[in-house]
């Protein structure tokens, strides 16, 4: 495992396109991209938010699981988070975030997001952007 999607990442393979994330995201080995627990919980919402499209919604995500696990928050990733929300107090990080910056952390991958802005300040994360890549 190397990277870790972001919900908005994962979104973006749902509905395939950009192509830049397409095309990096087929780099990859089967094995190399997880999403954390606090992502599914996301798009899981999202899901559940769309009366109308939720049979398709909830397709395309189980599809989406079948190429990307989502990994089990653990005791790591607890203390993780307890470190990062010590030495970053601003309320306008949001706690989900958080969560998924932690648990990156506590597994030496790289965090794939396109709003690389809500991940700042977060010491040991390392984050990729597929997108806006130089």
């Amino acid at each position: 495992m190397r990277y870790m999607l972001d919900t908005n990442i994962c979104i973006h393979l749902i509905q395939r396109q950009p192509p830049e994330v397409m095309a990096r995201f087929g780099q990859l080995m089967r094995g190399d991209v997880v999403m954390s627990v606090v992502t599914l919980a996301e798009l899981r919402h999202g899901v559940e938010r769309n009366r109308e499209l939720k049979a398709a919604a909830d397709a395309a995500l189980g599809h989406l699981l079948t190429l990307i696990p989502a990994i089990s928050f653990d005791t790591d990733a607890a203390v993780s988070y307890g470190i990062l929300a010590a030495a970053i107090r601003d309320r306008k990080h949001d706690a989900l975030d958080r969560l998924i910056a932690a648990q990156a952390i506590s597994l030496g991958v790289t965090l794939v997001t396109n709003n690389e802005s809500d991940f700042k300040d977060y010491s040991g994360l390392i984050v990729e952007n597929w997108i806006n890549r130089v």
